[in-house]
């Protein structure tokens, strides 16, 4: 059961002194009770981090954020300043790396809004550190990532919930459109069609001075090292998405981006959470940066491109959800009304209370991990489409290529499975 934290950073510092430098084993707890705060540390304070805190962890009834970390001081400081704005106090404590924050004592639970490359590591580190999660999406920067925190949740067992806030606000459209999918309403689904970005590309920006305040070397952290750019970290408190989204190193393009939320939906109207595709095809024309799709064991197949949003094409109509609108063809197919044998989704207020609930009840969130990471993988299945222009075969159940040994790029399945890592940055142990 949590305790309040009446800790500034100073007094942390003291007692940490004294604390193990890393926990050895999962943390087992009670049970919440309804009445219990739930203690935070929000790790990555740029603008997705700055949102999801301030509308959404600041503001919701059972949280209490008690320490922030970002690797920048700037962000870091402005993060601190929020916090205790809001509380009225100086108590907020500020870290430069997460593993840090993740020893305060009377800590609960963590949200995670650092670039997409941190976090696989941050994740591994908090769950064996027994911590909750809520971490946005997409969940990992590659296959091997999603396929290890999913093991590494359920080793420990995490309340995890990924940021996929379609499945729970924009006025409920994406619950509406899934529950006239999975009740037969088109039909069998033969296509979805995924309107969103770009694949993600090779890093080519220019090197620049430095930013003063910067902990450039752990922005990078798992990745290769290059010189610093405020294309991928902005200088200073900014109010715009960087740029650091459209490069593979760091991400993986719309196609992750937008894609995580809109291949969700389809996945989730599929009944897919927690399996996935079985074939890969690059689009026919070898410089196109649309088309690519991937093909589920019934014939079903999820293509890239098309109006923003997710359309279902069933063999009785179509269905178009986006977040400000949903219409189908035809009009009359989300007039029906359900019966009581049919299936229903989940309604929650919001994200953050879903998460919460589930903190309190030890059940699983409404976008738990093998949700999140399932999404995600579809998104890297699809950039290596692009990538490598050729097709591949994939067990989702083994999280395997069946056919990548002996490829014309003479890549090992490593290769194709996860990105390269520095030194020092390998996922943690499990």
């Amino acid at each position: 059961m949590s305790q309040p934290i009446a800790m500034n950073r100073r007094q942390f510092v003291a007692a940490a002194a004294v604390t193990p430098a890393l926990w050895t084993g999962p943390l087992r707890r009670a049970r919440f009770s309804p009445q219990d705060q739930v203690h935070l540390g929000v790790i990555g304070i740029g603008i997705r981090g700055r949102n999801l805190m301030n509308g959404a962890f600041l503001a919701q009834d059972g949280f209490r954020v008690v320490a922030v970390c970002d690797v920048d001081t700037n962000r870091r400081e402005d993060g601190k300043r929020r916090v205790d704005e809001r509380y009225g106090d100086s108590d907020c404590a500020t870290f430069l790396d997460h593993r840090e924050l993740l020893q305060m004592p009377g800590l609960d639970a963590v949200v995670i809004a650092t670039p997409d490359h941190w976090h696989a590591n941050q994740i591994v580190d908090a769950a064996i550190a027994g911590k909750d999660i809520y971490c946005e999406k997409p969940l990992t920067n590659s296959l091997r990532e999603a396929q290890a925190v999913i093991e590494v949740v359920r080793k420990h067992g995490i309340v995890f919930q990924t940021g996929s806030q379609q499945r729970t606000e924009y006025g409920k459209r994406f619950v509406d459109a899934c529950e006239h999918v999975r009740n037969g309403h088109l039909g069998r689904v033969l296509t979805i069609n995924v309107g969103v970005g770009d694949p993600s590309r090779a890093c080519d920006l220019a090197t620049e001075d430095a930013e003063p305040g910067l902990d450039w070397d752990r922005w990078q952290g798992p990745v290769p090292e290059r010189g610093y750019s405020s294309v991928l970290s902005p200088r200073g408190v900014h109010n715009h998405y960087p740029q650091w989204r459209s490069y593979q190193e760091y991400a993986g393009g719309g196609v992750a981006d937008m894609g995580a939320h809109h291949i969700d939906i389809g996945q989730w109207g599929l009944k897919r959470d927690g399996s996935g595709p079985v074939h890969v095809i690059p689009p026919s024309d070898p410089s196109a940066l649309r088309g690519a799709s991937v093909v589920y064991d019934d014939g079903t197949r999820l293509i890239h491109g098309g109006p923003n949003g997710t359309t279902f094409i069933g063999e009785g109509g179509m269905l178009h959800v986006d977040r400000g609108r949903i219409s189908s063809v035809p009009d009359d197919i989300l007039k029906r009304e359900f019966g009581e044998d049919d299936e229903r989704l989940p309604r929650p207020a919001n994200h953050a209370a879903n998460w919460l609930e589930c903190i309190h009840s030890r059940a699983r969130p409404v976008c738990d991990v093998d949700v999140g990471a399932g999404s995600a993988a579809v998104c890297h299945l699809l950039n290596l489409a692009y990538r490598h222009r050729r097709e591949l075969h994939w067990n989702p159940k083994t999280w395997r290529f069946t056919d990548v040994q002996g490829s014309d790029e003479n890549l090992t399945e490593n290769e194709w499975l996860d990105g390269q890592r520095r030194e020092g940055y390998a996922l943690p142990q499990i």
